[in-house]
């Protein structure tokens, strides 16, 4: 589970915010929070990021972006790490940009940070938390590793550590190396971390042709509930000779494809996804397809380039939403403009679905970028689930909780507070030469 989340000069956040889950005092919803009683600790479920357009909203989401392919993916020998900076002062560029992350895994809490600039890693450490004390495991600085004494007489370590440049992260190095101290850390970001944008399809379509699927069955019942006129999803069997896909692609897939190994692919413009299987030798492909019901009690098959850009958001978000929901799951979520082309009441009932899922024991979450203000109910979050970005007038972003605002009551009209600009986050428009927050008059 993701603790707190930590940035600095990066894009429109140009001084230190930080961005917790860890939840207040507050009683409201406390059946859904989940307990870490090792640390004496509840870490939120949910949080919703809401603020006016330019506000920040995207580029928090594009941090932990750039986090993420940074340590999974890293960086190529001599190529410059692609950090953004905050633009608007000219002494930031000359600073690193600093990410500090403390996470819950395995019911262990690890604090790692970094700062890189665009040559190379400055600084990166990772501490092991425990109840009553701390353990720095590595802490690198002036090109050191600085191992903790009960990693230090491991040459293995140091030689992993040598052989990491200095525009990669040592962490990613380690992993490469088949170095496991620090594969927990590597592995959340890797297969836990999970960023939906809002132009992006999510990757696991594949599950609504997978018959055998745990979430198949339940995936079809949802979707007709979902007023999008599709009755149920499937495949379609297709000549891989048939796919739409430059013949270079074609040839790439025909050589990389190994026995038993599948492959998503989603052709553009049309949005058609398919997925291509080896099987005795041979490749075979599917292409996703919606059904819906005829008015004699039939039903008629729909590409899904003729569903609407709705549906195909539904299609997009409803395997995340129920992962998530999963009783065992330790995924994190993070989806930015989860409103995009989706009815308010719409976004409310997936977001409903999964919060009756959490319970003291759940370690999965959901943290999501709005301008929804509907969804800004204490019916439905927490005062500490809801955070507004903020941009002040030198142009950097803040990230403030709404359980900082004091007189925030929890039985107070929250939605019509923010509205009235009374806790930020909203639209300064100049029109006509007046300044106008809020509503346009």
């Amino acid at each position: 589970m993701l603790i707190k989340f930590t940035l600095e000069n990066w894009l429109s956040f140009s001084g230190k915010e930080e961005f917790s889950m860890i939840a207040s005092r507050e009683r409201q919803h406390g059946e859904r929070v989940p307990r870490v009683s090792k640390y004496q600790m509840r870490i939120l479920p949910v949080a919703a990021i809401y603020g006016g357009n330019a506000s920040g909203k995207t580029n928090f989401f594009k941090a932990l972006n750039f986090a993420k392919n940074l340590i999974v993916k890293g960086t190529q020998p001599d190529a410059l790490i692609p950090v953004e900076t905050f633009k608007l002062d000219s002494k930031s560029i000359e600073r690193p940009t600093k990410f500090n992350f403390e996470l819950l895994i395995n019911d262990l809490i690890y604090e790692y940070s970094f700062a890189v600039d665009w040559k190379s890693v400055i600084s990166e450490k990772l501490t092991l938390i425990n109840s009553s004390s701390e353990k720095v495991l590595f802490d690198r600085h002036d090109g050191l590793p600085n191992f903790d004494s009960s990693l230090e007489k491991d040459d293995f370590l140091g030689f992993a550590f040598r052989g990491t440049r200095d525009n990669q992260l040592f962490i990613t190095n380690s992993v490469s190396q088949q170095v496991n101290n620090f594969r927990p850390i590597y592995d959340w970001f890797k297969d836990c971390l999970e960023l939906v944008a809002p132009d992006s399809r999510f990757e696991a379509f594949e599950q609504f042709l997978d018959e055998g699927h745990p979430l198949y069955s339940t995936m079809n019942e949802m979707i007709p509930l979902l007023d999008t006129g599709i009755t149920h999803l499937g495949g379609e069997g297709i000549s891989f000779d048939n796919l739409p896909l430059p013949d270079a692609i074609r040839s790439k897939l025909q050589e990389e494809i190994a026995e038993g190994m599948t492959v998503r692919l989603m052709a553009q413009p049309s949005n058609e996804r398919f997925v291509v299987t080896r099987k005795s030798g041979e490749l075979i492909a599917k292409k996703l397809v919606a059904f819906h019901a005829t008015e004699n009690g039939g039903e008629v098959q729909f590409e899904i380039r003729q569903e609407s850009d709705g549906s195909q958001r539904v299609i997009d978000l409803l395997p995340a939403f129920l992962e998530i929901s999963a009783k065992k799951s330790n995924k994190v979520y993070v989806i930015d403009e989860v409103d995009r082309s989706l009815h308010t009441l719409l976004t409310r009932r997936l977001l409903e679905g999964y919060l009756q899922n959490c319970t003291t024991d759940s370690r999965s979450q959901l943290l999501l970028t709005t301008h929804d203000a509907l969804l800004m109910d204490q019916s439905l979050l927490r005062r500490d689930e809801m955070w507004v970005a903020e941009r002040d007038l030198l142009g950097a972003s803040h990230l403030i909780s709404f359980s900082d605002y004091e007189d925030v009551r929890y039985d107070k009209d929250i939605r019509k507070s923010y509205l009235d600009g009374r806790l930020g986050g909203i639209p300064r428009i100049l029109l006509s030469g007046s300044l106008i927050s809020g509503d346009i008059k």
